[in-house]
């Protein structure tokens, strides 16, 4: 069974929560069992803010805080270099041979000891240029969360493209969420410079491919169970 214990963080107004709704419901929509619950103090701009997820494609019987990741996604640099994150060092608790994306366009300078535990747990580093993928290919910045939620889903295996598509018409089409005063927001900035909401699906979508074929294309994608060696890549 494929089951993964991810951990996302980044500040505020980039979408976090979002990516782990949309990430967490495509498994769902995929025949997966999937739970997510966001964590953040005051709903503002650069705070910090996290979400836990569990994905798997067969049962799941926990919910809550994740202590021990297998996977942590890295939102923004400043989680890292400035220390804006609730749980700290940024890889507090990740698993051996696990992985670790960043989004950033080229590798950021990490502490001696950093480097050494990473090393020690043959943790796998790739940098994602999110932003850069996001303004290519859906013209805002906005979209930098779906450039991660795709590259989430390509190096796990889970959801698929169809999935995703599914989830994220759900997001901004359908009308059984209720999004939260900061989340609500950020949604009304993610809908502007778009003629209607399906532009603003389709470009998502746009990006979440890109990423999920950036990926794919640099080597991240592992088989299931294959022990992974040491490597940090872009």
């Amino acid at each position: 069974m494929r089951r993964h214990n991810i951990r996302m963080a980044g500040v505020g107004g980039q979408g976090v929560v979002t990516a782990s709704h949309v990430l967490s419901n495509g498994v769902i929509l995929g025949g997966g069992e999937s739970t997510v619950v966001p964590f953040f103090g005051s709903e503002k701009r650069m705070a910090p803010v996290e979400s836990y997820v569990r994905i798997a494609d067969g049962r799941l019987y926990e919910i809550g805080e994740i202590i021990y990741p297998d996977f942590i996604a890295i939102f923004h640099s400043q989680v890292i270099t400035h220390g804006k994150s609730y749980t700290m060092p940024f890889y507090s608790g990740l698993k051996e041979d696990a992985d670790i994306l960043i989004n950033s366009p080229h590798p950021l300078k990490l502490g001696a000891d950093e480097e050494r535990e990473l090393e020690e747990r043959r943790a796998r580093v790739h940098y994602l240029p999110a932003v850069q993928l996001a303004l290519q290919h859906a013209g805002r910045d906005v979209a930098t969360n779906m450039a991660m939620v795709g590259a989430v889903a390509a190096i796990l295996g889970l959801p698929d493209l169809d999935s995703l598509e599914k989830a994220v018409r759900a997001r901004f089409l359908g009308k059984d969420f209720v999004a939260s005063g900061g989340t609500a927001s950020l949604d009304r900035a993610a809908e502007k410079g778009f003629a209607h909401k399906a532009e603003l699906v389709e470009k998502n979508m746009e990006v979440i491919r890109a990423a999920h074929a950036y990926a794919i294309q640099h080597g991240w994608v592992h088989p299931p169970h294959r022990k992974r060696d040491a490597v940090c890549t872009r």
